[in-house]
């Protein structure tokens, strides 16, 4: 599929190609979901505890004989109707690790940069390469494109002065095109790729 070009400056310069594979393909609304909850599900730590009567401290001497008191009979003082007793059915360490297959991930990746391109809401550029940390610079980039609210920026390797420029702009956010996912996909309004990037997500996507 044709798309716009841009350069840093966010002035258009001509067009370029995408992959129709992975940017025009029927988005897979179920596979993105459940693409979407493992990796939500996946980033729960899980350790969570509480402590059952046997793992209590204290409470091994009978509060008071059996019969004869007019009180109700009991055993211990960390029965879990007493204060400080123990917590019946309490979260313990747990894994809430979900598996999904790799072409199932992939196809999730596709749907949701196949659904930004429907909607427009991708653009791609020449380069990206700042000579120091500016943030008024990727400010002025996206405005030029019109990009009016959140935006994930894609780059094909380690940009330190990219990154700290954006890192002071609210609702942008930098990420390594190896570690595309489909939770920043789907929390950004809008995908800045340098063909770069274009590059990298086609050698595993493609």
């Amino acid at each position: 599929m044709q798309v716009p070009l841009y350069n840093q400056s966010g002035e258009k310069i001509g067009t370029t190609e995408l992959p129709d594979a992975i940017f025009k393909i029927e988005p897979n609304q179920p596979v993105m979901h459940q693409a979407m909850v493992r990796q939500l599900a996946n980033a729960r730590q899980g350790n969570a505890d509480t402590k059952t009567r046997a793992e209590v401290a204290g409470g091994g001497a009978k509060p008071w004989k059996q019969k004869g008191t007019g009180r109700a009979r009991q055993g211990s003082t960390r029965s879990p109707q007493w204060r400080h007793g123990g917590i019946v059915f309490g979260p313990t360490p747990r894994s809430y690790n979900q598996d999904m297959p790799k072409k199932m991930r992939r196809l999730a990746l596709r749907s949701a940069l196949s659904a930004k391109a429907a909607e427009d809401q991708i653009r791609v550029v020449e380069g990206i390469q700042f000579d120091v940390p500016k943030t008024k610079l990727v400010e002025e980039m996206l405005s030029a494109m019109a990009v009016t609210s959140s935006a994930l920026i894609l780059v094909g390797a380690a940009n330190p002065v990219m990154q700290k420029s954006a890192n002071n702009i609210a609702d942008v956010k930098t990420l390594d095109a190896r570690y595309l996912n489909v939770r920043d996909l789907l929390r950004h309004d809008y995908v800045i790729l340098p063909l770069d990037a274009v590059q990298v997500i086609e050698s595993y996507l493609g």
